[in-house]
């Protein structure tokens, strides 16, 4: 294999990697064309949870978990039912999205899959892919892996974690609504921090529960599980079994992890910047973002040209801002957002896809002070 020179390479085959692939697969332009993926592992496990919402029937539906088509909003002062709209909000499986991805695949002569952990990659016509089991070749690169200067944080760049723990859990009672999700349940939080609990239902005793903080730091691992004890002993109140364990980290940051971009190799998923600052949401985006590359690829584009709204990554930096700043004021921006505004309305906002008129409304509904004082930090940082 290290003789070939292939024409993509794609290195992680996650939920960008894989869309991007399965984008590939679909289009006429890409069947004479060699694509090498490279994991580390099989991707046979259930590493993840996605949930994302859409409107109406999409790619993924056949493998879909579950969806809901009703939402809540829950403080202590308010429960307030999600008008979703035209939306629903879907959860999908890893192992299932994996599964899947890798049936498609494996009988394209086209496509090839080679398990390896990758270390350097080397010039641009081929790019050098030295593996630690082997090297490869290609004309173009696509590469999951994370910018280390991320992780330096030696920069101005705002940096706040969207960091969870989820149990599956089985009730002994019949506590839950299958039909209904828990979108944000700020009863209980950490120490005044942005934290809210999420509820999933798949059935009326079982669902994933699962406590969420945006923060800058992480919390001890016993901490999550205190607060998921806390959560269904005082709100759900019944004995429950757990059937499963999940946690994550995600960045929500305005550091252009794309800016490391050269000639041959191209950045996705969420070292492409893929993931969305204010939000933490990835999983639509790599499907969007993958057309506009395949798109890109076809014209004789840069790959990664008009991946993301300019004027909409605009706005995460002053929201990520206050977060940073003003932590505790997490709880009333977001049930500002939600009581004012139809939950439809926020999710096209999060999707990138309102105009100027529709972005206002969203961007009013919030208290001007602390968004204004950020808004002249950003100011400042520029100038």
């Amino acid at each position: 294999m290290s003789s070939i020179i292939f024409d993509y390479a794609i290195i992680g085959a996650g939920a960008a990697g894989f869309h991007l692939a399965m984008a590939m697969l679909k289009d006429p332009y890409f069947y004479e064309k060699q694509v090498l993926i490279i994991d580390k592992t099989d991707k046979d496990i259930n590493d993840k949870t996605w949930c994302f919402w859409e409107d109406g029937e999409g790619q993924w539906d056949d493998i879909i978990h579950h969806s809901w088509h009703h939402g809540s909003f829950i403080t202590s002062g308010t429960n307030k039912n999600l008008n979703l709209g035209p939306y629903q909000y879907k959860m999908l499986r890893s192992v299932d999205f994996y599964r899947h991805c890798k049936n498609e695949l494996k009988n394209i002569s086209n496509f090839y899959w080679q398990n390896d952990t990758i270390q350097e990659l080397y010039g641009d016509d081929p790019v050098e892919i030295i593996g630690l089991n082997q090297s490869y070749k290609a004309n173009q690169v696509f590469d999951s892996r994370t910018d280390q200067g991320y992780y330096d944080g030696r920069d101005q760049y705002l940096r706040i974690l969207q960091h969870f723990k989820g149990w599956v859990i089985q009730t002994e009672k019949a506590v839950f609504n299958p039909k209904k999700f828990i979108m944000m349940d700020f009863r209980v939080k950490w120490k005044k921090k942005t934290s809210f609990t999420v509820v999933l239902p798949t059935k009326s005793n079982q669902a994933l529960v699962e406590f969420t903080l945006f923060t800058p730091q992480l919390i001890a691992d016993k901490a999550y599980d205190e607060m998921l004890e806390t959560y269904i002993e005082k709100i759900l109140k019944t004995d429950y079994s757990i059937l499963d364990i999940e946690k994550g980290v995600i960045p929500m940051t305005d550091y252009p992890f794309n800016a490391t971009n050269r000639l041959g190799i191209t950045k996705i998923g969420t070292a492409g910047s893929w993931v969305k600052p204010a939000s933490g949401y990835s999983f639509k985006n790599a499907e969007k973002f993958s057309r506009i590359i395949t798109e890109n690829l076809k014209t004789g584009l840069e790959p990664s040209q008009n991946v993301a709204d300019k004027r909409h990554r605009l706005y995460d930096p002053i929201f990520l801002e206050v977060l940073l700043h003003n932590n505790h004021l997490g709880e009333k921006i977001f049930t500002a957002m939600y009581e004012k505004r139809p939950a439809s309305l926020i999710f096209k906002f999060l999707d990138e896809e309102t105009d100027l008129k529709e972005d206002l409304k969203i961007i009013n509904s919030f208290q001007s002070n602390p968004f204004l004082i950020a808004l002249f930090r950003q100011l400042k940082e520029l100038i």
